[in-house]
């Protein structure tokens, strides 16, 4: 199929493979459903070489300070740092915590096949959930079958018609996704203007109001200022939200995550985390008082009508959780690399705060995006390219993540490269 000559004309092939899916992802609207993914699917194929199409690499490995990519068939895979994952303690290929799900494995077998309230409610699911709570220095805490479930089922399960949701610019996908679902109205202020936000909050509003904000955002990896917006909630009565993806396991004292960081956790509402981060599994949480937990468990949809996660995965974050409270040390590994990687980014003239392990560099408009990811891979630097539809055109830029397992050498290489390619 010649998808060029199918697409109107708001979604033929511009210059360049950004500007070129996001024309067909606004042009193809105008086709029917066959059509439109026709199209999608031959200009994603046909408008990034092959040489810099990164995304969905074959690992061949456990993902650790190394990995092995297959990026060719016909070719042995290659040994690569990777600086892509977001295993920031290094807990996904752990001894300690791949010994806790083989014995978790032998003990409660590989699943539930069912849903909490029914068959899906093991021993380890309570414990997960206590623990969690403790960590978060709340008073209790339900599981999720994912993150983004976890932002689903809490936004939908709290906001009603009539109510009020006030939320960074910035905020993650599966919240605003939660409020499509609720069918709440929603105001957005500047990302951590936390002036714009009282003056939302100033005005009236007939229902409740809920504020929603990432403790630390996870496309730029800067924290949001949650002592002030939390005293701007607390002076308008706004309930306060914050997603703690990114916090939880490196933030806080023994990783209690941001609002701990912050000292106002006891000014937050509703703590949610995931567990695809630090725990590098799968699944995610909201921890609060009672009251919200219980009602969570009943008018989260996504928590009701999900089964619930597997022994294997509990036990990993049980055995992560072990971790952290008995090993201070690769938290104090990962902040130390952190450090690393801020100064050596300022030998090339790149100001990076350093307020979390998640480093973001803008790509300058006279940088190829792709031919530039394609370089970090051929020299065995696993990065990713963060472009449109996951940023907006223009905004481009390499997303870095960090974990304990890294060396000083493997940050030299990283910034040595990344200076070489800004150069041009």
């Amino acid at each position: 199929m010649n998808t060029t000559q199918t697409l109107p004309t708001t979604a033929r092939r511009p210059d360049n493979g950004a500007d070129c899916l996001q024309a067909a992802l606004a042009g193809a609207r105008e086709l029917p459903l066959r059509a439109r993914m026709a199209a999608f699917s031959g200009l994603l194929r046909d408008t990034v070489p092959e040489r810099a199409r990164l995304y969905r690499r074959t690992v061949v490995s456990a993902t650790g300070r190394e990995v092995r990519v297959q990026d060719d068939p016909a070719r042995p895979p290659r040994t690569m740092i990777m600086f892509g994952s977001n295993n920031y303690l290094g807990l996904a290929n752990h001894p300690y915590v791949r010994d806790a799900v083989r014995r978790a494995v032998d003990r409660w077998g590989v699943g539930v096949a069912g849903p909490p309230h029914l068959n899906g409610t093991l021993r380890l699911h309570r414990e997960l959930e206590a623990r969690l709570a403790a960590l978060k220095r709340q008073e209790d805490a339900v599981v999720f079958p994912t993150g983004y479930g976890a932002n689903l089922g809490l936004v939908s399960a709290l906001v009603r018609r009539g109510d009020r949701v006030v939320h960074d610019e910035k905020h993650h996908a599966s919240f605003i996704d939660g409020l499509r679902l609720a069918g709440a109205a929603s105001r957005v202020f500047p990302h951590n203007d936390v002036a714009a936000l009282g003056d939302l909050l100033d005005q009236p509003s007939t229902g409740d109001t809920l504020v929603g904000v990432e403790g630390v955002y996870s496309m730029d990896g800067d924290l949001a200022p949650l002592a002030a917006i939390a005293t701007a909630c607390r002076t308008a009565g706004a309930l306060l939200v914050v997603d703690d993806a990114h916090g939880t396991g490196v933030l806080g004292p023994g990783g209690s995550g941001a609002a701990a960081h912050a000292g106002v956790e006891h000014l937050v509402d509703a703590i949610m985390g995931t567990f695809s981060k630090t725990f590098s599994v799968v699944g995610g949480f909201v921890a609060g008082d009672h009251a919200l937990v219980d009602w969570l468990r009943f008018y989260a949809r996504s928590y009701m009508f999900s089964a619930s996660l597997p022994p294997t995965v509990i036990a990993a974050v049980l055995a992560g959780l072990d971790v952290l409270e008995r090993d201070p040390e690769p938290l104090e590994r990962l902040w130390a690399n952190v450090a690393c990687l801020r100064d050596r980014l300022a030998t090339i003239g790149i100001d990076w705060k350093g307020e979390s392990p998640i480093c973001s560099i803008p790509v300058p408009s006279s940088v190829d995006v792709h031919a530039a990811a394609a370089r970090f891979h051929e020299v065995g630097l696993f990065i990713n390219a963060i472009v449109y539809p996951a940023v907006p055109t223009g905004q481009e830029r390499f997303r870095i993540s960090l974990n304990a397992e890294h060396t000083a050498a493997d940050i030299d290489r990283l910034v040595g490269t990344l200076a070489t390619i800004l150069e041009g």
